[in-house]
């Protein structure tokens, strides 16, 4: 089951069910205690929940007719780094005062996590993600999500991208927070797939292609498998010395980045797919 948040038409904010063509509104006056996207999610049988509460004195909405908003609530966005080996790859290349710390945390027992968006900073499908204004080499991040609950347990995943300026990071790690966090600095959509942990990663295909004038300009693919850390092991150590109420969505790394001399320009089209989920767009804009 694929779950949202939507603008409709009429222009108000519902949590819906995606269906394959169109979306069915979720009435939350049915449950005490259930008023959000994130609280179907952290229940016991968010399935069955979400099937209990579609409004069904209102009719589907075509998918072509809603606009797909950022699938959070409060939850804040962790992110993993140097989990596949093409990441460490990279970072060693940008960063050549700190080529040896990348490569020793890719395969340390402890990994990289960082704090990567409050809910205010992330945007959603087809709303445009930005370069910072002082960078001249930033790339997209194409992303497994996972959210997670309070108790640190999968419930669902989503495509993301963690946008990153690669000069302000290669330029000194310390800088990381930097080169990670600003205004529209994180895409997740379009919706929540729920589930658990316990699926072939060997299954799921992320794909991630660049177009700039309407032409392709780059273009890569990975298998989730290369990832260097199981879903549950990055969840546990995020879960360390740390509470998260509201739930929290960790970007699990990426396997996909472009060349050296390739950098983001306001216009671009990024566009993500992720099998088993489906496509996350966004346009570029820098400033």
């Amino acid at each position: 089951m694929k779950l949202a948040r939507v603008l409709l038409p009429n222009q108000e904010i519902h949590v819906v069910v995606v269906e394959e063509s169109a979306v069915r509104v979720l009435d939350f006056s049915q449950v005490q205690n259930v008023q959000r996207l994130t609280d179907i999610l952290h229940s016991p049988d968010p399935t069955g929940l979400a099937n209990f509460l579609i409004d069904t004195n209102v009719a589907p909405v075509a998918i072509e007719e809603v606009h797909f908003l950022a699938p959070v609530d409060q939850q804040e966005v962790w992110a993993a780094g140097v989990t596949y080996k093409r990441s460490q790859q990279a970072r060693m290349e940008e960063s050549e005062h700190a080529a040896s710390h990348y490569d020793l945390v890719y395969s340390a027992d402890r990994p990289e996590l960082f704090f990567k968006a409050t809910a205010q900073r992330v945007v959603g499908h087809q709303e445009p993600v930005r370069v910072r204004n002082d960078s001249s080499w930033s790339v997209p991040e194409p992303e497994f999500a996972i959210f997670l609950t309070p108790e640190m347990h999968v419930c669902g995943y989503t495509i993301g991208n963690d946008m990153s300026a690669r000069d302000i990071e290669g330029e000194n790690p310390l800088y990381l927070p930097q080169a990670k966090v600003y205004n529209q600095c994180c895409s997740l959509g379009p919706w929540v797939t729920l589930g658990s942990s316990d699926f072939d990663l060997s299954s799921v295909d992320i794909k991630l292609g660049i177009e700039r004038n309407k032409e392709q300009v780059f273009s890569g693919e990975t298998k989730l498998d290369q990832l260097n850390r199981t879903l549950d092991e990055l969840a546990s150590w995020l879960g360390k010395e740390m509470d998260f109420p509201n739930g929290v969505v960790l970007l699990t790394g990426t396997g996909i980045i472009p060349p050296d001399e390739f950098t983001l320009e306001s216009g671009d089209v990024v566009t993500i797919d992720i099998s088993n989920i489906g496509q996350l767009i966004n346009p570029v804009e820098k400033g």
